[in-house]
């Protein structure tokens, strides 16, 4: 395993970021049935947390995308996260709405970018992909070139893997569901009956009921 997937899968079950209920499945805006919720936004609560957030998108992007020019928060779980990230580096900070503001301006993207600024986009968590390449796409049409992205957490689903594949965009997370399953299996958060549900949810998640 991943030392840094395992150490962040762990320190988000310990302050309920993510919760599991295989049982006492939760129901997601689009209607999904599911054993999993993840609020990463919970992380801001917690000091020394919210920093280790902080420092490892920081390690990340400066590992992968070292001609960064620009930070970018994808609305609104990603703004606070994103605008720390941009304050440790010392870069120009941007959100990327999920629409327009529907009155001013009718803004898309808030702040100012460089022309040409290259960007990279920070995200708090990766499901099916469309929202967070959106916002990649809106800072593309602004002229930004989009180094990559980097999340705190994804899915893992095939349909993102693709997504972002064939948008040629480059993701690099903290942590996944498969190391938070592995964790939560090591440590007792659920039982091994358990953990064939959370599995059977992973392969159709669409089509899932317990």
């Amino acid at each position: 395993m991943n030392q840094l997937k395992k150490d962040f899968a762990s320190k988000l079950l310990q302050v309920q970021a993510i919760k599991l209920q295989p049982a006492n499945p939760f129901t997601w805006a689009s209607g999904w049935h599911s054993p999993i919720y993840c609020d990463n936004r919970k992380a801001l609560s917690f000091p020394q947390l919210r920093s280790y957030v902080k420092l490892e998108l920081v390690h990340a992007i400066l590992a992968q995308h070292p001609q960064v020019e620009a930070i970018a928060g994808v609305a609104t779980g990603a703004i606070a996260q994103g605008a720390l990230v941009a304050e440790e580096l010392h870069l120009p900070f941007v959100y990327v709405r999920s629409k327009p503001k529907d009155h001013g301006l009718a803004n898309l993207i808030e702040g100012e970018l460089p022309a040409g600024a290259k960007v990279v986009v920070v995200e708090d968590l990766i499901s099916t992909g469309g929202s967070s390449l959106k916002a990649v796409e809106a800072l593309r049409q602004q002229g930004a070139e989009v180094l990559g992205m980097v999340a705190s957490f994804t899915y893992g689903f095939p349909v993102a893997q693709q997504a972002f594949s064939e948008a040629h965009v480059a993701l690099t997370t903290l942590t996944d569901y498969e190391h938070v399953i592995e964790e939560a299996r090591a440590t007792g958060y659920v039982r091994e009956e358990e953990v064939a549900l959370l599995q059977q949810w992973r392969k159709d998640p669409a089509h899932w009921n317990v």
